[in-house]
């Protein structure tokens, strides 16, 4: 299984981002989805989860509001629409994939439901 992500950059405060991540080796349209990031001294936190079909979705308080998860499984990729990011946004970005093919996801989210990964993409927000 592989999973990789992409559209990270250098944004200011008040700009947007969308990040990307593209899955193979997995039947995709069947896994659970979410997204995480990790800030410097920082754990690991979910921000948002979207269900196999994509019809149900879940957001962090952080981010509620302003983010949104989406998939189209037709070409196995999961989005992040970041929008009105501020400075407490930056962070290392990371999908992963729910560890026992669930469909629906569990909260709070935990990493340890999640068994793949990508390496991630660093989103840097900007005064």
């Amino acid at each position: 299984v592989q999973m990789a992500e992409s559209g990270g950059g250098l944004v200011q405060a008040g700009e947007s981002l969308r990040l990307s991540c593209t899955a193979s080796g997995l039947t995709f349209d069947a896994y659970a989805l979410a997204w995480f990031r990790q800030a410097p001294g920082k754990e690991r936190e979910g921000v948002a989860a979207i269900t196999s079909s994509g019809k149900t979705t879940y957001y962090s308080d952080s981010v509620e509001g302003r983010f949104t998860i989406s998939r189209d499984n037709t070409k196995n990729t999961l989005y992040l629409q970041m929008d009105s990011l501020q400075l407490e946004d930056t962070a290392m970005y990371y999908c992963a994939a729910d560890r026992y093919k669930r469909a629906y996801y569990r909260l709070p989210l935990e990493m340890g439901d999640y068994g793949y990964w990508g390496r991630g993409t660093q989103v840097t927000v900007s005064s």
